[in-house]
């Protein structure tokens, strides 16, 4: 039946009458009598012919070619007994409680897995789609290409290995090609089935590209080049090399791993992956709490009205329950698993961790250390190596009548668009995507987000019982009345006697910021960082639950080549492989920590240079403010101070920051550490004392120093002789504090968004001018969407050098601002609320628009970074407690409303009846003469506790200091323990585990044995079945 359809096609291809003999052979290798085989067969026969037509290619070659697929389909349609026999045996009839399980199988939400597992061509065929699910995808099956192709632009894959170096010798050779012919190229590429509309495929339009390697022709490296990706093919990875569009010095290398090479390195990397489960081991959890209450509640809830805040699960199948049982995948135990697919089985994000850690492990020298593709881009052999993304983020047609068209649009569709800014984010589809590492970073960042919604509320009642209660405040209310009341001088050379009630507004604004709330507020986000820390706890071990990391093992990571290189003469036996490998003497360890120590005392010693010369900007602003000819400004000198003062720093805060980066990365450096994750946390670690330090200095200044060492008049302390120091308000130096918080806070968010979001769409937006006029040396691209996703993702930015230190420590320096200080500036967690909120949305459309895809990385927790926020909830307490006790007037009001004020033999006690007469009471009395008239003496007002001059010890310190002096160190001492005694006992009442979880693990584990046991005894029963042997119900 074959003869007549060659001599068919035989005028559309001469090389089909010259394969005519060929017929009888190739039907008589087909048995008879089984209709349904025969069928098939022929089915696998038109498709060889279908494809040889269409690439014209002589037909011998294609039939001996696809010879192997056809002994591969005949081992999977039964004629062998394999493990392929088994997958194909029909498992039973799923349960509700198993469905979950094949949910989690496909990699693709259920309206993508059409569009992402064909290729996309213009015809597609029911017997291609076949065909690629039982052709055995194996190194050795290359799709063959012409030669006139391989010698035009690229060399192909399956060539021999000798001759492939030849040709990769002679690339960088060639003279480049001209822009008519690579135009030319780039339409036949364009045309193929293998591009499609996304680019994810290689040229035969079947195999799925999983990973792309970049280099450049001009790159001498080519032997090192050569002999990696040689290493590669033999263990197992699929190559295929695309030339540029864009630039025609640039060589992409298409890297996919077939279904054997990802069983292989799944087992060795111990991958955990969903298997069947019985029906009886089912429902467990809705029968044990299917009590009435439960179920009464279940009603009721579903009477409310549903939270806006939620996803859609129709819009977003993927956040489907998959709460199912995995197991470490073993190629031995292959039919416990649910492989409904071997294309959707592994997910994208997998095979991309799978392809790294093969080319983290090949040898490109001969050489212990010659291996992984980490030293080949520092030596410039390759220019980049990344997953590529699936698709484009954007459509023509909108998503909810149409359809997601991948996970990276159904990404920015639920996740970085702005209108998505009130949604809870999709973790399960994140963490596919990019991996657990980065998904554990956007879960910490929505929790935190999250739990700043009661810190901020709870503050902007503070401010507003402030706003409320400014008028009538006693405090406030002496201070605008004080008409009569002179104060002294604030420079005396220049500057003139004061009224105390020139300061009003400046009082009044005071009293927002310190009032009694404050104490309490303080309290509070002092619990509220123990409580954010603990249930962060709780959540992390739910997340690393249900993505299955609670037994993942980081695995041992490979030494740095600096590390190597520097110590590659030392050799010591390493405790956990048992391999040699290069060893760092304490000695040497020691000497180069004490030095990398001594460059961090001196940065920070740089920092605290910086806040001296802002504290001589503020003393010589002071003076001219205060001496100003402009009434407005001379009126509001603090103001003007402060406002200067703010400004200065927050540009030198700024600038120092790029030099702290350069410096860490050489501390670091000097330092060697022994691998990637020591020379993160050492880097982190450096980043963030810098940081901390350059931010925090001028508001430890302001907060505890400011005012303190001033003097009184008469004997001024003076900075060398010449500026006198700066003095606190009579209302407090809380407000200056307040302003320097806000205004760093304020600036430094929008700063940091715009670095963030706005460098790389600037960056990207320059690529892209560039690559429409040509710059790139390749042909004018004028719609990009006619580049295949290799070139797309090349033109984007890459992730930081350092990963997520930058994310991780931007948020790590608002935690520390939203606590250590929040006593001064209740505003700071609003603030910090608003700005997570952009910032989610920032970092989302940043990672799925304008980076490449980064390498899908696994972790159990956030790092480093926990144990600092634990230390700034620590220092957060201190800070706080001197805060209240020293900066602000709350303890010299407690003691005067108590020890000194009118309602002391009273038996009630009214806040503002008792605090009558407290703004006089902490004004001191200093004699001077009259400016007018030299001759004359006039009485002036300063803020201290001092004698009268009239006193028998004038202008000593009176007993109302000493007390209140005692009250704000027993205030201290109180408040510290209360709170840790506090926040001690919530961390013990809150389990870092919750206790469902932690049955659900045990129950996990029973039912895991449970399930193994019986398949394994289910599988055991089938072989004995076969072989004609009697079998019975329990292990033989």
């Amino acid at each position: 039946m074959f003869v007549p359809l060659l001599e068919r096609h035989a005028h559309i291809n001469p090389s089909i009458s010259h394969s005519a003999s060929l017929s009888s052979s190739l039907a008589n290798s087909f048995p008879s009598g089984d209709t349904e085989t025969d069928s098939d067969q022929l089915s696998v026969l038109l498709f060889v012919i279908r494809d040889s037509i269409n690439a014209g290619k002589p037909l011998i070659a294609a039939m001996v070619h696809h010879s192997g697929s056809i002994q591969s389909f005949k081992q999977q349609k039964g004629m062998h007994t394999s493990i392929s026999e088994i997958l194909k045996e029909k498992s039973p009839k799923p349960s509700r409680r198993s469905l979950p399980c094949l949910a989690q199988s496909q990699t693709h939400p259920l309206n993508l897995n059409h569009f992402l597992s064909v290729p996309l061509s213009s015809e597609p065929t029911p017997e291609a789609e076949g065909l690629s699910q039982s052709v055995s995808t194996s190194c050795s099956l290359l799709p063959p290409h012409t030669a006139e192709e391989g010698n035009d632009q690229y060399v192909e894959e399956s060539e021999v290995t000798t001759c492939e170096t030849k040709a990769d010798e002679s690339i960088p050779l060639k003279k480049p090609s001209t822009r008519v012919k690579l135009q030319a190229r780039s339409d036949s590429v364009q045309g193929k089935k293998s591009a499609g509309s996304s680019g994810l495929y290689f040229r035969d339009g079947k195999k799925r590209v999983d990973y792309i390697l970049v280099y450049k022709k001009s790159s001498p490296q080519v032997e090192k080049r050569c002999t990696f990706e040689k290493n590669l093919r033999a263990e197992g990875l699929m190559l295929e090399k695309e030339p540029s569009l864009t630039n025609n010095d640039i060589m992409f290398v298409k890297v996919q791993a077939p279904w054997d090479t990802l069983c292989k390195y799944a087992e060795q990397m111990n991958i955990r992956m969903p298997f069947r489960k019985k029906s009886y081991f089912t429902d467990w959890k809705s029968k044990t709490l299917g009590s009435r209450f439960h179920l009464r509640c279940r009603q009721i809830k579903s009477w409310l009205p549903r939270n806006p805040m939620k996803l859609d699960k129709e819009a977003l199948p993927d956040l489907e329950d998959t709460d199912c049982y995995t197991a470490p995948f073993s190629r031995a135990r292959m039919h416990h698993f649910t492989i409904n697919s071997r294309e959707a089985f592994f997910s994208n994000s997998t095979r991309s961790r799978i392809i790294h850690h093969v080319l983290q492990r090949t040898k490109y020298e001969d050489g212990k250390s010659k291996m992984g593709i980490n030293r080949l881009l520092g030596n410039n052999t390759y220019e980049a190596a990344f997953p590529p993304h699936e698709g484009g983020y954007k459509s023509r047609h909108p998503i909810k009548t149409h359809g997601a068209q991948n996970h990276r649009h159904l990404l920015y569709e639920r996740w970085a668009r702005w209108g998505m800014w009130y949604k809870y984010q999709p973790l399960d589809l994140i963490r596919r995507y990019f991996g657990e590492k980065i998904g554990l970073y956007f879960a910490w960042l929505g929790w935190y987000t999250g739990m700043l919604i009661p810190a901020a509320l709870v503050g902007v009642f503070v401010f507003l019982y402030g706003l409320f209660t400014m008028d009538s405040s006693q405090v406030s209310k002496e201070i605008c009345e004080a008409n009569n009341t002179i104060m002294c001088p604030m420079c005396e050379d220049t500057c003139e006697p004061w009224t105390l009630s020139d300061s009003c507004v400046y009082a009044k604004v005071t009293h927002l910021f310190d009032n009694g709330g404050t104490v309490f507020f303080a309290i509070f986000m002092a619990i509220w960082a123990t409580v954010f820390l603990e249930f962060w706890k709780r959540r992390r071990a739910e997340l690393t639950y249900d993505w299955d990391l609670i037994d993942w093992e980081e695995e041992e990571e490979e030494l740095r080549p600096q590390f190597e290189a520097k110590y590659s003469r030392v050799e010591r036996v390493n405790p956990v492989s048992g391999k040699p490998e290069p060893f760092q003497p304490f000695s040497d360890k020691l000497s180069r920590l004490m030095v990398s120590v001594s460059g961090i005392f001196f940065m920070i010693s740089l920092v605290l240079t910086a806040v001296f010369a802002v504290v001589v900007f503020r003393l010589i602003a002071m003076e001219k403010f205060a001496s100003f000819n402009w009434y407005f400004v001379k009126k509001n000198w603090q103001f003007a101070t402060s406002g200067t003062g703010v400004c200065i720093n927050f540009m030198i805060i700024m600038s120092l920051n790029v030099v702290y980066e350069k410096v860490a990365y050489l501390l670091t450096n000097l330092e060697h550490p022994r691998t990637e994750s020591e020379w993160e946390n050492s880097f982190s670690l450096k980043m963030f004392l810098f940081q901390f330090v350059n931010l925090n200095s001028s508001t430890f200044y302001i907060a505890f120093f400011l005012g303190r060492f001033a003097g009184r008049p008469g004997k001024y302390n003076k900075l060398f002789n010449r500026w006198r120091l700066e003095e606190c308000h009579p209302s407090g130096c809380l407000i200056d504090l307040c302003l320097q918080m806000g205004v760093i806070m304020f600036f430094k968010q929008i700063w940091n968004n715009f670095m963030e979001l706005g460098y790389p769409l600037l960056q990207n937006w320059w690529s892209r001018r560039k690559m429409k006029k040509g710059g790139g040396g390749g042909p004018n691209v004028e719609n990009k969407a006619q580049l295949p996703q290799w070139d797309k993702d090349w033109n984007l930015q890459p992730m930081n050098a350092h990963g997520l230190v930058d994310e991780y420590l931007e948020m790590v320096l608002q935690f520390g601002f939203t606590t250590i200080f929040v006593a001064a500036f209740p505003l700071a967690p609003l603030l910090a609320l608003l700005n997570n909120i952009i910032e989610i949305r920032l970092d989302a459309y940043k990672f799925v628009t304008q980076w490449r895809r980064p390498m899908p990385a696994r972790a159990t927790d956030i790092g480093i970074w926990h144990g600092i926020l634990e230390g700034i909830g620590v220092l957060a307490v201190i800070t706080n407690a001197f805060v209240i006790a020293i900066t602000s007037d709350y303890i010299p009001r407690f003691v005067y409303a108590f020890k000194y004020g009118p309602c002391v033999d009273k038996g009630h006690h009214h806040k503002n009846e008792c605090l009558r007469g407290y703004m006089n009471s902490s004004l001191s009395v200093f004699e001077m003469r009259d400016p007018m008239n030299g001759s004359l003496s006039i009485y002036c007002r300063y803020r201290d506790y001092r004698a009268p001059p009239w006193s028998s010890v004038p202008y000593e310190f009176t007993l109302q200091f000493w007390h209140v002096l005692a009250a704000r160190l027993a205030f201290i001492i109180v408040f510290e323990h209360l709170v840790y005694g506090i926040k001690s006992f919530i961390a013990y009442l809150i389990p870092d585990m919750p206790k469902g979880l932690c049955d659900r693990m045990r129950r996990e584990k029973y039912l895991m044995q449970e399930t193994m046991y019986e398949s394994e005894l289910t599988h055991l029963q089938k072989e004995r079945k076969k072989k004609g042997r009697r079998y019975h119900h329990e292990w033989p």
